[in-house]
């Protein structure tokens, strides 16, 4: 499988070498920064067992809160596709942002402005000191994709690692349709 480049707005398929790390195990994430400093991106598909309004009680809102790695996961992060109301917001890529004025999303939501379509949240991130990610793409533990979502946020939660996989063909039919727990079988 032909390499692509590693940048910002990419995503990465957690290979099936890495089953056994519970923290990636069947992940995908969105590469949200990539410099000669390291790495930073968020699991889009694990939902946690939380909606946003079970961490912010003054906004009733039932918008599902990610796993969205194991670095600060104490902490809230968004990623979404309303620059033009969020102000602050940092380019991912086309037509997707990180981060801005919290104050401002607060606001949109309690006010109904933003939906599942618009914004996602996650509980910590997921992040690669200095050439570390690199050294994890040679040793097979990713495969970088485009992202060729024209919304991200659509994608199932539940079948987007083995969709990704199925795409690949050969032995990686054979990964994603192997159970989550083979002890289970």
């Amino acid at each position: 499988m032909a390499q692509i480049k590693l940048t910002k707005g990419k995503l990465l398929i957690a290979e099936p070498s890495i089953l056994n790390d519970s923290s990636f195990n069947r992940s995908v994430i969105l590469l949200s920064e990539h410099n000669e400093e390291g790495s930073i991106g968020f699991i889009i598909n694990k939902p946690s067992k939380f909606v946003l309004g079970d961490l912010l009680p003054e906004i009733e809102s039932d918008l599902i809160i990610y796993k969205g790695g194991p670095v600060s996961k104490e902490n809230l992060y968004f990623v979404h596709r309303v620059p033009h109301l969020i102000p602050n917001s940092v380019t991912i890529a086309d037509g997707i942002f990180w981060g801005g004025d919290f104050d401002a999303v607060q606001e949109l939501l309690i006010n109904n402005t933003l939906g599942k379509d618009d914004i996602r949240f996650f509980l910590g991130y997921s992040g690669w000191s200095k050439n570390q990610l690199q050294d994890e793409l040679d040793t097979t533990s990713w495969i970088v994709i485009e992202n060729k979502y024209q919304n991200i946020f659509d994608v199932s939660d539940q079948s987007f690692w083995k969709d990704q996989l199925m795409r690949f063909g050969g032995e990686y039919k054979l990964w994603a349709n192997a159970p989550e727990n083979p002890s289970l079988n």
